[in-house]
């Protein structure tokens, strides 16, 4: 008796080939990652990226058409993963200070970097928004339980106030600026978001406005 056929694993060689493709993008962007961490935008060339990913130039032009490309896929890449390194328990101040100077250890001198060129390269703005829009988010939630008591405009001027002193700028400042260490910059920074706290807390209970 003849047995039928064997029908080919089409699926399967499909299936293969996305995930293949997939695992090819994802050693792309993390090629472009690590250069956009040591690098200046416009330093940035493809053929790295390529070298670095273990591609030709033509695989990363087709998959993502050039570095404003590529910075269009980081940008939908890395914003989100800002949130899930910054989830901290509410109201944890020092937890939410150590996560933030986590992130900024790991990408804070390409922030600075990337806003110095702003000006000059319009497809940074975006990624640059987007981190903006996402600190001041952050900060609102991690410092719900002080904010949500206040008034509105109070509200906004603690949030104001929150966002500054935790900026890249001001880690910028005492870390590469001062020279301080790490753990000199946690204490720092805790020092002025407490201080931004108690006086929320002091409005709150209806203490003075005016100072």
């Amino acid at each position: 008796m003849k047995s039928s056929p064997t029908p080919p694993p089409r699926k399967y060689r499909q299936t293969g080939r996305a995930d293949a493709a997939e695992e090819t993008a994802r050693q792309i962007l993390d090629a472009f990652s690590d250069c956009m961490r040591r690098q200046w935008f416009d330093e940035v060339t493809l053929e790295e990226v390529a070298e670095r990913a273990g591609v030709h130039v033509r695989t990363v032009i087709r998959r993502f058409g050039g570095k404003e490309g590529l910075l269009e896929a980081f940008v939908e890449d890395f914003i989100p993963s800002v949130a899930i390194d910054r989830a901290t328990p509410l109201g944890d101040v020092a937890a939410a200070i150590d996560r933030l100077i986590d992130l900024y250890e790991a990408w804070g001198d390409s922030v600075i970097r990337n806003l110095a060129q702003e000006p000059r390269y319009p497809a940074l703005k975006r990624l640059l928004d987007l981190g903006r829009e996402r600190h001041r988010t952050i900060t609102a939630a991690t410092y719900a339980p002080w904010l949500d008591r206040l008034a509105q405009p109070d509200w906004v001027t603690t949030l104001d106030a929150l966002v500054a002193v935790t900026d890249v700028y001001t880690w910028k400042l005492m870390r590469r600026d001062m020279q301080r260490s790490r753990s000199e910059v946690a204490r720092a920074l805790r020092t002025l978001v407490e201080a931004v706290l108690a006086h929320a807390s002091s409005l709150a209970s209806g203490g003075n406005t005016s100072s």
